[in-house]
């Protein structure tokens, strides 16, 4: 059996989706709040093949919760997260999970994301302020204040050990198990006229594009010798006598 074709085969296959998820980060370099996307690649051994012989996986795509940038941007209105936590919204299919603080404010004063989902308290109740009652303040601990009035909590959310998040609305993330509530502010807190940048390093995911792309020319290179050694096979074995 010849293995040298399915083999590189395999390997275009992971490398493509690789490349997809590459070029998705590159494309939200300037998405607020975004996480990357990485892949997973395991091998496996045939147990079909006359000798030991590996085939690539074509691979388990998860999300990066790596901490993005800073960016101080003055804007009351807007908020990050110092450390490990998420905040909630009401997503289109339940509560969702984003690193973008970035909020409006609708004309009944509730607090939205940009994209105009309500954002939510530790318990899940939307957020409301007098939209003509002038500034609001931010606490570290997520508590809005207007005119000395405290009007609720920002809720702040910490994902469980080994949660799997898939992506919802832009930034927005969905686990597959319930957060934690954080109760506990001092290694994580609110910093209000901040924003959170998205976490792709773009030299990092530019050179890997470059890597990747030049693996896949090869794998393809192997494939077409593959394909004429098997018909050059098939011809002399055909060839009549």
């Amino acid at each position: 059996m010849q293995t040298s074709l399915p083999v590189a085969l395999s390997a275009q296959i992971a490398m493509e989706k690789r490349m997809e998820t590459i070029a998705n980060n590159v494309a939200n370099v300037g998405t607020a709040g975004f996480r990357a996307e990485e892949v997973k690649f395991e091998s496996y051994l045939s147990t079909t093949a006359r000798s030991r012989t590996a085939f690539v996986s074509s691979g388990e795509t998860f999300i990066s919760t790596r901490t993005g940038p800073m960016n101080q941007t003055g804007n009351e209105l807007d908020m990050a997260i110092s450390g490990d936590a998420w905040f909630a919204f009401q997503g289109p299919n339940g509560t969702a999970y984003t690193r973008d603080g970035r909020m409006k404010l609708s004309e009944e004063g509730e607090l939205l994301t940009l994209t105009g989902r309500p954002i939510l308290d530790v318990g899940g109740a939307p957020l409301l302020v007098d939209p003509a009652g002038g500034s609001i303040a931010i606490a570290r601990d997520g508590m809005i204040t207007q005119n000395g009035a405290q009007l609720g909590a920002v809720g702040l959310f910490q994902m469980q050990p080994g949660t799997q998040l898939s992506r919802t609305d832009t930034s927005g993330v969905l686990p597959d198990r319930a957060p934690t509530p954080m109760l506990d502010f001092n290694e994580v807190n609110v910093v209000q006229g901040f924003v959170e940048g998205s976490n792709v390093n773009p030299i990092l995911e530019i050179t890997r594009l470059i890597e990747v792309q030049r693996a896949f020319e090869q794998a393809a290179n192997l494939t077409q010798t593959s394909e004429r050694s098997l018909d050059s096979a098939i011809s002399l074995l055909g060839a009549p006598k």
